[in-house]
């Protein structure tokens, strides 16, 4: 049976492997296909896709973007778009404009709880190819060792320090323009608070056919933290709605050490690979 993960992150956003890395342990563990999808950011793709074509894996560019519907901010999974086109292009550079901005003031609060960080340390040890975002603080915190669980970073320290600069854009033009460049979009963990958590079966039905209707494709029919009733409502909504399916483990490497890549936590997980056959069809 073949394996593939669409859902995956290199240390470029929060990961702890390099592109190049996460596409070894790919081929490594017998990984037919896969998509390199790090947040709000395309930096490590062309690197993963070169290593992807050394190795003879498949391969889809992806990015998970961060996007505000109504109240909530959505974490969408961008798949097999072009990423010299225009329209992303356009995009891209409104992303990366706003994640890259209040981190100066961040830093400050944060040497303001007795953390020794600046942004020339920043700079110096903890950028990508990007310019200094919240993930190169997330990547200090974590040389630290301070905690045993990156998401104590952001709830303590990260997010906090960002309020009054936690703007994303909307589902409406994230939608729109990986469409224009050829790509399809999915509701990442439709179940978790950055996706519909909280509200009832009904609630999040009728969001996702508001999503559908601004130009949502498809949503994660398999993901490593799915409760069984989580699965089958989300077999559910794709039946029903015929959704394009997608589906990954959400790999972080050492950062979430229990998930592991291309089958999930504990194997509970196996992505068919019509679906990448499906989504990669798509986006030719």
């Amino acid at each position: 049976m073949k394996i593939i993960d669409l859902h995956t992150h290199s240390n470029i956003s929060d990961g702890s492997y390099t592109p190049s890395e996460v596409i070894e342990l790919a081929h490594d563990a017998g990984i037919n296909a896969i998509a390199l999808t790090d947040h709000d950011t395309i930096a490590g793709v062309s690197e993963a896709q070169a290593k992807a074509k050394k190795l003879g894996v498949e391969f889809l560019p992806g990015m998970e973007m961060s996007v505000q519907y109504k109240s909530r901010r959505l974490h969408i999974v961008a798949l097999g778009f072009d990423r010299h086109h225009p329209a992303f292009q356009m995009l891209y550079k409104k992303i990366r404009r706003i994640k890259e901005s209040g981190v100066a003031g961040a830093v400050e609060k944060i040497r303001a709880k007795d953390i020794d960080v600046s942004m020339a340390m920043l700079e110096k040890n903890f950028t990508t190819t990007d310019n200094v975002d919240r993930y190169a603080i997330m990547r200090y915190f974590v040389s630290l060792n301070m905690f045993d669980n990156v998401q104590k970073i952001w709830d303590n320290y990260i997010n906090p320090a960002f309020i009054g600069f936690d703007a994303n854009i909307t589902a409406e033009e994230g939608f729109a323009a990986i469409r224009a460049a050829g790509g399809i979009t999915s509701l990442a963990h439709y179940q978790k608070r950055l996706g519909l958590g909280g509200m009832t079966r009904s609630e999040q039905e009728a969001t996702i056919q508001e999503l559908m209707a601004l130009g949502l494709d498809g949503m994660e029919g398999y993901y490593p933290n799915y409760s069984e009733e989580d699965q089958d409502f989300a077999t559910y909504l794709i039946d029903k709605y015929k959704m394009l399916p997608t589906g990954g483990t959400d790999f972080h490497g050492k950062n979430r050490s229990n998930v592991v890549l291309g089958t999930g936590i504990d194997n509970n997980m196996s992505v068919p690979y019509e679906w990448y056959q499906s989504i990669a069809y798509k986006c030719k």
